[in-house]
């Protein structure tokens, strides 16, 4: 079984996912201590990110683990925009996309996604899309008192914009993430100048921010071999 994961994931992925889980572990263990339930999500995360990159399905099952967790964690520091993102349109789309990727193989691994190139005008298209729901989100995050109003609902445009673009299997979904994950960094350090357990978490988003980085050089390699 070793030997197995060992042959299908690269060096540079394992390494990768073994600094993140040594990381998480040891700023956990520094700053929380307690709450166990980030410590779970962050790891289940790090390894959603490590299958992402590897266009496997079960990236996007533990996807939806992390996010259900992940609404959790934000709910308790009234982070309503993160909890009604993650809860009510990541989960959803995470859904969505594994069955997307799971009808969707590459021709040449059956454990991996095809990607799709999209067309410039579906961009445009998400970009509507994407300043519409961010609108709406605004004034509903508005009327919950969400705590840092307008990072959160930045985070709301680019968490969109990346779910859409995971379940339409385009690789620049990796870089919406990553734009994400910078909101959350900066969302999760304000939370951390008044509860510093919060360290663990920004730790977190900046581990994530290096996964969907190395996710979208791998699926534009990928792209270009599966053409």
């Amino acid at each position: 079984m070793l030997n197995k994961i060992k042959g299908y994931f690269t060096k540079c992925e394992i390494a990768l996912w073994g600094i993140s889980v040594l990381l998480i572990t040891a700023f956990f263990l520094i700053f929380d201590r307690s709450n166990y339930l980030t410590l779970i999500a962050s790891l289940i995360g790090v390894t959603s990110l490590i299958f992402n990159a590897k266009g496997n399905p079960i990236g996007q099952a533990l996807m939806i683990v992390f996010s259900l967790l992940y609404g959790v964690i934000s709910f308790g520091f009234a982070y309503y925009g993160e909890m009604i993102t993650y809860i009510g349109m990541t989960l959803p789309m995470a859904v969505a996309a594994l069955i997307s990727w799971v009808k969707n193989p590459s021709d040449e691994n059956r454990s991996e996604v095809k990607v799709n190139n999209i067309k410039p005008s579906e961009f445009v298209f998400l970009a509507l899309l994407t300043a519409i729901v961010t609108v709406i989100f605004y004034f509903i995050l508005a009327a919950f008192n969400t705590a840092n109003l307008i990072p959160s609902t930045i985070s709301v445009a680019t968490s969109f914009a990346a779910a859409y673009l995971t379940f339409r299997r385009s690789p620049y979904y990796a870089l919406l993430y990553a734009a994400n994950d910078v909101v959350l960094i900066v969302l999760w350090t304000l939370a951390s100048f008044s509860d510093i357990t919060y360290i663990s978490t920004v730790v977190c988003f900046t581990l994530f921010l290096a996964g969907d980085i190395y996710g979208y050089i791998k699926w534009k390699k990928r792209s270009k071999e599966q053409i």
